[in-house]
């Protein structure tokens, strides 16, 4: 299992990581620090999923929009973007890239360490792992496995098996699974769900479990 108790601050001004690593010390969680997105993902691929990512938008090798958009393919870590971007273009950029909140800096401390509480808060309750006979899922990390072998899951792949091993041997309504899975409404010639269940019924194959389909209604995760 990935060490995931370590918050990581993504941020190049050298006074606000200092103000910030201050603030920060009063939670039980190790701090570290990068000051570039190549450093963070050096972190990340020696250290695991963090607890949670306080995410600065303008750093000197990227933007970091981008990398919490390419994180999102594999992740779901609570993310706090704090940043000097502060147009309502911004934010819900931010947010649709999947950003859980949205700071513009400089703030108040209190009102940082209250948006750092509530990510927290949302980690706590992300369990380590969910099983299913020989399926676990990892949600922090977005990590899946058969038998203990990785398997590649997209984002959506991710969510949907999340979402059957919650509710295994009963019926998913293809219309909710969209919902909680994409965000909307699905449409009637939208065929992402099924393209998205075809594949990952692929990838279950060597579970012995499958996922079966009640035409028009939707899908069921059972053993084959």
């Amino acid at each position: 299992m990935e060490n995931q108790r370590y918050l990581l601050l993504v941020e190049d001004d050298p006074v606000i990581q200092a103000g910030n690593k201050h603030l920060l010390a009063r939670f039980e969680y190790p701090l570290r620090q990068a000051f570039t997105l190549a450093a963070a993902r050096s972190v990340m691929a020696a250290e695991g999923t963090p607890r949670a990512i306080i995410l600065d938008v303008i750093l000197p090798d990227g933007n970091g929009v981008d990398f919490l958009r390419e994180l999102r393919k594999t992740s779901n870590v609570p993310v706090l973007i704090l940043t000097s971007e502060d147009t309502q273009e911004d934010i819900l950029r931010g947010l649709t890239a999947g950003g859980d909140h949205y700071l513009a800096k400089p703030c108040p401390p209190a009102v940082f360490i209250s948006h750092v509480d509530a990510l927290l808060r949302r980690s706590a309750m992300m369990p380590e792992m969910l099983t299913f006979g020989p399926i676990g899922l990892e949600p922090s990390s977005g990590k899946a496995y058969i038998n203990g072998d990785d398997v590649v899951l997209s984002q959506k792949e991710f969510a949907l098996l999340q979402q059957f091993i919650q509710y295994p041997n009963k019926l998913l309504f293809a219309a909710d699974l969209y919902k909680k899975v994409w965000g909307q409404e699905m449409l009637p010639e939208d065929y992402s769900l099924s393209s998205a269940i075809y594949r990952l019924r692929k990838k279950l194959a060597a579970s012995g479990y499958t996922i079966t389909s009640e035409y028009k209604e939707g899908y069921i995760l059972e053993l084959e």
